[in-house]
């Protein structure tokens, strides 16, 4: 069976309809997700210039021990999910499967990772204003990277099955626009949370 004819395969969600609608309706998503970011991280900012009677972050820099490696893997998945992208338009089908699985991978451990990071915290959720905000900030993020994750899968599934190539790889870029957001929107959120208190920008304990 060629390429183009299983390409032409129905998929088993059915259709998005015209090209655009699909990249649009992802953009207008993510443009409410990405506002939503931006409120949480207000908040932390908000509550981190107000008066306290200790230094913020209240239990002192954050360690970057697994942050660091763990920021670096995510950002290198969308590198790698991209080069799957970019199999999938030109018609390199073992690309277009190595790219979006490994990306997938790539993101699991992400997540793998970050629970490991909320195990080794001396606070909990309830612990102070900041503790529920570290929790709350990473946790959405987390979500997202659970979406983006059921995403990869599924295109890569697909891929595998045959559903994707040069004439039918809007599907591939709509996942991997999300997963470029995932991705974009950590940056702040490593920022926020674990650079911020070392360049000084708030207060920290020394």
């Amino acid at each position: 069976m060629s390429e183009l004819v299983l390409e032409n395969r129905r998929l088993p969600t059915g259709s998005i309809g015209k090209l655009a609608n699909g990249y649009w309706g992802m953009i207008c998503f993510i443009l409410t997700e990405a506002a939503l970011f931006i409120y949480l991280q207000f908040a932390y900012y908000y509550h981190a210039v107000q008066p306290h009677q200790g230094p913020w972050p209240p239990e002192g820099i954050p360690s970057m021990r697994m942050a660091l490696p763990n920021t670096i893997l995510l950002l290198a998945s969308s590198f790698v999910v991209w080069w799957g992208e970019h199999g999938t338009k030109h018609g390199r089908r073992s690309h277009q499967l190595l790219g979006l699985g490994i990306g997938f991978l790539m993101g699991a451990v992400f997540l793998g990772v970050q629970g490991l990071e909320w195990q080794n915290k001396t606070f909990g959720l309830t612990s102070g204003a900041y503790a529920s905000l570290f929790f709350t900030v990473t946790g959405f993020h987390m979500a997202h990277v659970v979406v983006g994750l059921f995403l990869l899968l599924a295109v890569t599934v697909w891929s595998f099955l045959g559903y994707f190539g040069p004439a039918r790889s809007a599907y591939v870029s709509i996942a991997a626009i999300y997963w470029h957001f995932v991705d974009a929107v950590w940056i702040t959120v490593f920022f926020t949370l674990y650079l911020t208190p070392r360049l000084g920008l708030l207060w920290a304990a020394p």
